[in-house]
């Protein structure tokens, strides 16, 4: 049955963490499993989605570029009002309003949030408890990674071991809480997309396979020194393996990149400095553009921005943001009748 609050009219709105993919482990499937990620969910972007029950269906959106996603946002609800009919639970006309969406194509997970975000309103609305593997599955995400499903649900560091054998969404094998002094600068370029859809699926193909040495030495690098570095609180080995993570799988996409290792040369230039800064951990979130530099401490992550400033090769075009780490997965809330 329905939410006894959505009987009476209120809505529901979730919100749904941005994340950082923070690598394959085998792309080529040269170790014999293909991809394998790891991922981190981050505080401060985010998408945010409110369903109410209404006279008829009505789209509304907060921002432009919500406004922009407001089709796709859509496309989702209306595939899941076909399955929850088929599942026996209806669902009334409904206001999709989109308050705040993640930036499109940019390496923090948007089009996964945005499907899972409707997913879980749509279901609370109908009183329905499918959990984000299964909202996935309805919608055409995780077909690769996992990460963007497991953070939605749960947070964290985030490591799963790719797709199931039977095409089912991968399942998180490691879930980790980054000590909470511990920062991410994001350096998001405006001015640039990452790959997506057709043109992604092209560039892989493209792409010779990563060398099975090169598959092992990131699967060690993350089980040796990321995963432990987390687990214990040491920084300096949790920042030195997911670096050279990011090198080598920065080389291995490189082609299908304008700038090499980066697909902003603005982020790539702030990064390779940060890099000789101190002890970071710094790369891309999937194709970009967004780049990130994971620093020890709150003041450590502030020095490192002023001292780019100051050393010119902070592009003011660049949004930089400092976030902690996020524990948690997406948040709901129930919202009195309008």
């Amino acid at each position: 049955m329905p939410h006894a609050d959505a009987a009476l009219g209120a809505g529901v709105e979730v919100a749904a963490p941005g994340r950082l993919h923070l690598g394959f482990l085998d792309p080529s499937a040269s170790l014999g499993r293909r991809f394998g990620s790891l991922g981190l969910v981050v505080d401060g972007p985010e998408t945010l989605v409110e369903l109410r029950p209404a006279a008829r269906d009505l789209d509304l959106a907060d921002t432009p570029a919500a406004q922009a996603e407001l089709p796709r946002a859509r496309a989702h609800l209306e595939t899941l009002r076909e399955a929850l009919r088929a599942h026996g639970a209806a669902l009334p006309p409904l206001r999709l309003r989109l308050k705040a969406v993640l930036p499109a194509h940019a390496g923090l997970g948007s089009g996964t949030q945005l499907a899972l975000a409707v997913g879980r309103a749509a279901c609370q609305l109908a009183g329905v408890a499918w959990p984000a593997a299964e909202l996935a599955r309805r919608t055409g995400r995780g077909l690769r990674s996992g990460i963007g499903i497991a953070g939605f649900e749960h947070g964290g560091l985030l490591l799963d071991g790719g797709p199931q054998a039977d095409g089912g969404p991968a399942l998180p094998l490691a879930r980790l809480e980054l000590p909470a002094a511990w920062r991410i600068v994001l350096a998001l370029d405006p001015r640039c997309r990452g790959l997506s859809g057709a043109a992604e699926r092209a560039a892989i193909a493209t792409l010779p396979p990563l060398p099975r040495e090169a598959a092992a030495e990131i699967c060690h690098e993350v089980l040796m020194r990321v995963l432990p570095g987390a687990a214990g609180a040491e920084f300096t080995p949790f920042a030195a393996g997911l670096t050279r993570m990011q090198r080598i799988l920065g080389r291995h996409f490189a082609p299908a990149q304008p700038h090499g290792a980066y697909t902003s040369a603005a982020v790539g230039r702030l990064l390779d400095w940060v890099a000789v800064q101190g002890p970071a951990a710094v790369g891309q979130s999937s194709w970009g553009p967004t780049g990130f530099a994971l620093l020890p401490s709150a003041e450590a992550a502030q020095a490192v921005v002023r001292g780019a400033a100051d050393a010119g090769v902070l592009d003011p075009a660049l949004d930089l943001r400092i976030v902690a780490a996020r524990a948690h997965g997406a948040a709901l809330r129930w919202l009195p009748p309008a």
